[in-house]
């Protein structure tokens, strides 16, 4: 089929395209997310659907695709839209609202170069149609660009719909449909109010106008004889000035725009991977915490030696930062967990002072009572070295999740806001618990 060209003197000149170059970054980026072996298996699991899209946009790069996807409320003519740049009936459109049900794809055959793929999204807004409009957002954020179809003023849910679209960096062409509706007068009056509403949200140059599916006209048709017939004309779509904008998009900007999609959807995958890595290791994180705390809390109750048990706790603590350390991918050695215990255990004795006083008082009455105490108190001290060793727990993983910083307020700071945040009474309840448990389990 012939491509469809723009034929206006006064489209503005374009830069010479440089997508080429961009689309071979884009690709790269998404082959090394795909086979980054750093990334656990059970995090692949869990964004399975996510590598999946990504395959699929290797693939669209690969055969050089670009997608177009139509979006809006219900019934603003988002198929009728496709159909009109299609040149065919290819979507199916109907007066009932909620038609759309389910994303479809259609070939743009005028566009020579590559292959353009028009998109057709479920409404939004549809009372019942919460996973429609959930779909028409997902298919609108992985297209190259999105025709925002409104048949009126802009509402309040399409300005934040639009809000949305935009703060994912999405191109797109902002289409006044129907506007065979309208008088000239009303048509300029609300065309400039589309403008003022989407001032510093959408180019000037991507609003227009278009009439996707006039209605049909009844014609009265009189013969020489003067006889009169009514026949039915249906009008012809609308729509040179959009297929000029996107004309002058996809010959400028086409490969730019996908390399720039493929780029946006790699980085936010990547962010969630890192999330979920992080979720994961704090998971793993909160467990190992939990082991060395019960671990920490039986040794020191039952240890009969006075003192002995404090210097025991510190090996306890620092194993455990160690095997902290190795979860998040950045191995400490023992001096350097070492080091990384004393200065939480230095801020801890400055905020904790009388939580620390008892722990030494404790020990004290193991060495005055020849042990006799030590059934009443061990337990008492051994859910205080618990509690202590998982606020250095806390406080390492903070540490190391932010890549062995303390961040701008200091260990104090990191320190004191896990102290506040813990309720020490259930912390120290729940230890008492956990370490008659491992007893009786002994």
């Amino acid at each position: 089929m012939r491509s469809w060209r723009s034929e206006s003197a006064n489209a503005p000149s374009l830069p010479a395209p440089t997508g080429d170059g961009h689309l071979e970054l884009a690709r790269e980026s998404l082959r090394a997310l795909v086979g980054d072996r750093r990334v656990p298996p059970e995090v692949r699991e869990s964004l399975a659907e996510d590598y999946a899209q990504v395959q699929a946009m290797l693939d669209k790069l690969d055969h050089g695709h670009l997608h177009i996807a139509a979006f809006g409320r219900v019934s603003v003519g988002k198929s009728a839209t496709l159909n009109a740049l299609l040149g065919e009936e290819r979507f199916s459109t109907s007066p009932l609202h909620g038609e759309t049900r389910r994303t479809q794809m259609g070939r743009w055959e005028e566009y020579e170069t590559g292959g353009v793929f028009l998109i057709d999204t479920p409404g939004i807004n549809e009372v019942d149609g919460e996973e429609r409009e959930r779909m028409a957002r997902e298919v609108a954020g992985r297209a190259d660009l999105v025709l925002f179809i409104v048949d009126s003023d802009l509402t309040e849910t399409e300005i934040q719909a639009l809000k949305s679209l935009l703060a994912q960096n999405r191109p797109l062409i902002l289409v006044l449909n129907k506007v065979d509706r309208y008088s000239r007068a009303d048509r300029e009056i609300l065309m400039a109010s589309l403008a003022r509403h989407s001032t510093g949200l959408v180019d000037p140059r991507n609003l227009v106008a278009i009439s996707a599916a006039p209605p049909e006209q009844l014609v009265l048709m009189v013969d020489e004889e003067g006889n009169e017939t009514e026949a039915v004309r249906r009008r012809p779509p609308s729509a040179a000035e959009l297929k000029e904008r996107l004309w002058q998009i996809l010959e400028g900007e086409g490969k730019t725009l996908v390399a720039l999609n493929a780029g946006l959807f790699a980085g936010d995958l990547s962010e969630r991977v890192s999330e979920r890595m992080l979720d994961i290791r704090r998971e793993l994180g909160a467990r190992v915490i939990r082991t060395y705390s019960i671990s920490k809390g039986v040794a020191v109750a039952l240890n009969p030696i006075p003192l002995a048990d404090l210097l025991a706790a510190a090996v306890v603590d620092v194993s455990m930062v160690v095997h902290l350390s190795r979860l998040y991918g950045m191995s400490l050695t023992r001096a350097e967990a070492g080091n990384l215990v004393r200065t939480i255990g230095a801020q801890m004795l400055m905020l904790m002072g009388t939580v620390w006083a008892v722990h030494f008082v404790s020990s004290a009455l193991k060495a005055g009572t020849a042990g006799l105490s030590a059934l009443v108190t061990g337990a008492a001290q051994g859910a205080v070295a618990y509690y202590s060793t998982f606020i250095v727990g806390q406080a390492a993983e903070q540490y190391l999740a932010r890549g062995r910083s303390w961040g701008q307020g200091g260990p104090k700071q990191v320190v004191r806001e896990i102290i506040d945040s813990l309720d020490r009474d259930s912390i120290l309840a729940q230890a008492r618990a956990d370490i008659r448990e491992r007893l009786r389990s002994a």
